[in-house]
């Protein structure tokens, strides 16, 4: 697949990754909200992820853990603060193993012609050292992946 675009401009405190999926607004949203079809498609494919809590509302929360094949686990977590389907999704992100570097985190859903979504989400971060260390924890591979695992999913 390989059509996401993940930009990291030098100097700024932000990530943007864009994405055009074959399907309608309604179909990505609900992949985004459903813990079902999260553990489907959220991370990489070498990790099973777990669902453990998603209250996809404004002021819910989320946790999921990615597990590895030798069991070691990586815990993510945030709070929602705008969930208007089927047109954005707005959460804080933390890595639990390093507390205190919180993204905000914003997905826009944009119809397009032919039935289609463009996708725009926005990682802001409290610092550019904090978003380089996003960006060189391998953050781009992984997301262009789950991006490629969400096609999969909204696409058949």
């Amino acid at each position: 697949m390989g059509n996401t675009e993940v930009i990291v401009e030098p100097g700024r405190h932000d990530i943007v990754i864009k994405r055009v999926f074959n399907a309608p607004p309604e179909k990505v949203f609900q992949a985004l909200i459903d813990p079902e079809k999260i553990a489907r498609w959220w991370g990489p494919r070498r990790y099973d992820t777990i669902v453990e809590h998603l209250d996809a509302r404004n002021g819910g929360s989320w946790r999921f853990r990615n597990r590895d094949e030798q069991g070691n686990e990586y815990t993510f977590r945030g709070v929602f603060h705008d969930v208007t389907p089927p047109e954005r999704l707005a959460q804080t992100f933390e890595y639990e193993a390093m507390p205190g570097h919180v993204s905000l985190e914003s997905a826009t859903l944009e119809p397009i012609d032919g039935g289609r979504t463009r996708y725009t989400a926005v990682s802001v971060f409290p610092s550019v050292e904090d978003r380089d260390g996003m960006a060189q924890s391998g953050m781009q591979e992984g997301a262009s992946e789950s991006m490629d695992r969400l096609a999969e999913l909204v696409e058949q």
